[in-house]
């Protein structure tokens, strides 16, 4: 298969080889093109130093993103083309950084020093050059460090995540001396930097094949989130469940989709079970309260990952609430509606649907109270209800103007709000003003009451 290519990375090479230099497409870009996928993003290797890089793309925007390191980023027709000269590297004391780069003209050398053969594979408009079996690799649907794996891991720490993440994005198998090597080498990850780990684990929990590679390194899953190492293997001794914590909740997450909030929800819904696990006196498992505990080390997780505060605030709603089991009435979802918003609903029915398919085999509930909740929250929607205080009919200055003052004003806008939400008033600015009227003279005659 030929790789279509986007013209305006093909120009970068061109500017480069009119120039005297050798230059070639590197990386997920060949990897992805030879898989019949779109590249994302393109990066070249080139024998020619930063300087001549530079020169030969004048007429180009070029940034220099890392000259340290020979990289200069070419803006070719608004397309980013991430150019590096050709170089080998020395020892990583840091496990993350190499003590040093040296340039080199010969393009195997570059490509020895890469992380898995099928990210070390180089294209030209001559063909591919493919040194380490990249190609054979990608037939194979395998994952294989590019020389000794052991060598490749203690560079790098990240690639233990990577490995795993690559694994997962292509679906693909790791090979038995790189899984090897990956699982003596996760302890290194602890050199890693939260930012670095986080962008790894989050497109690993969202790739294809996630759900047998958790499973298959739990102790890769354990050295990020290790709050989850005792629901490894964890009996949860209930009828209602066929698997232990931790497979449980890799089922769970293969049940949803793969949005990064939304997976990250579903592996740490059940994160709180060992800590709250009791047995009755029939032997049978209880987790009373693990929701709660469950959100708890959730947060805690999230704000090591340094995730922003809207998405920890989200990710933990959801965990808190999973075991909510509304019932498909007009008024419980118009009142979940207006106290989670749309988005949140809609994913917290997800999340627990998932949820009871991961638990014991057998058919789903007839009928599927999560498909019932959805399709009246549609219906719901669809009548445009007032769910938030911006589309209630009265506002602060209305409350004011009816006597109210301070934490008074808050709460009588939320208690309209609440009846509005599930119907029991319309939103309707007559009857609403004359609410806020009562409300203003209960205010008085309870600050007037001795």
């Amino acid at each position: 298969m030929t790789p279509i290519w986007d013209e305006r990375a093909l120009e970068v090479l061109r500017r480069l080889e009119e120039a005297g230099h050798q230059a070639v497409l590197v990386g997920g870009c060949v990897r992805d093109a030879l898989l019949g996928r779109a590249p994302h993003d393109y990066d070249a290797a080139t024998s020619a130093r930063p300087e001549e890089v530079l020169s030969a793309c004048a007429g180009l925007r070029c940034v220099p993103t890392g000259l340290a390191h020979g990289t200069v980023t070419v803006l070719s027709g608004g397309l980013p083309v991430e150019v590096t000269t050709f170089r080998r590297e020395g020892t990583y004391s840091d496990h993350r950084h190499p003590d040093a780069v040296r340039f080199t003209s010969h393009l195997e050398e570059d490509l020895a020093r890469r992380d898995f053969t099928v990210n070390a594979m180089a294209w030209t408009p001559r063909g591919l050059i493919d040194p380490f079996g990249g190609q054979k690799d990608l037939a194979r649907g395998l994952v294989r460090c590019v020389g000794e794996p052991e060598r490749r891991f203690q560079e790098d720490a990240l690639r233990v995540l990577r490995g795993l993440r690559l694994a997962a994005q292509l679906d693909f198998s790791l090979h038995p001396e790189t899984a090897a090597a990956l699982r003596r080498s996760v302890p290194l990850l602890s050199y890693v930097a939260w930012e670095r780990i986080q962008g790894e684990f989050l497109r690993l929990l969202c790739g294809p094949g996630a759900e047998r590679v958790l499973g298959e390194f739990p102790e890769g899953v354990c050295q990020v989130v290790p709050e989850l190492a005792p629901a490894v293997g964890f009996d949860q001794k209930n009828p209602h469940h066929c698997c232990d914590v931790y497979t449980h909740s890799v089922k769970t997450l293969a049940g949803v989709r793969p949005e990064p909030v939304l997976r990250l929800a579903a592996l740490l819904h059940d994160v709180g079970k060992p800590a709250c696990f009791s047995l009755d006196e029939a032997g049978v498992g209880h987790f009373y309260g693990h929701e709660k505990e469950s959100a708890r080390q959730a947060q805690e997780i999230a704000a090591r990952l340094r995730l922003d505060k809207a998405t920890q605030s989200r990710m933990t709603a959801l965990v808190l609430r999973h075991g909510l089991q509304l019932e498909p009435t007009p008024r419980v979802v118009r009142r979940w509606l207006q106290r989670l918003g749309p988005e949140l609903f809609f994913d917290l029915l997800e999340l627990e649907r998932a949820d009871g398919r991961a638990c014991a085999p057998g058919p789903p509930p007839c009928p599927d109270r999560c498909a019932q909740a959805e399709a009246l929250a549609r219906e719901i929607l669809a009548q445009k209800p007032c769910l938030t205080l911006q589309e209630l009919a009265v506002n602060g200055r209305d409350a004011l103007a009816a006597g109210l003052s301070g934490p008074d004003i808050g709460r009588a806008l939320k208690d309209l709000l609440d009846q509005v939400a599930v119907g029991d008033l319309p939103n309707e600015r007559p009857i609403l003003l004359e609410r806020l009227r009562a409300a203003s003279e209960q205010a008085a005659a309870r600050e007037g009451s001795p």
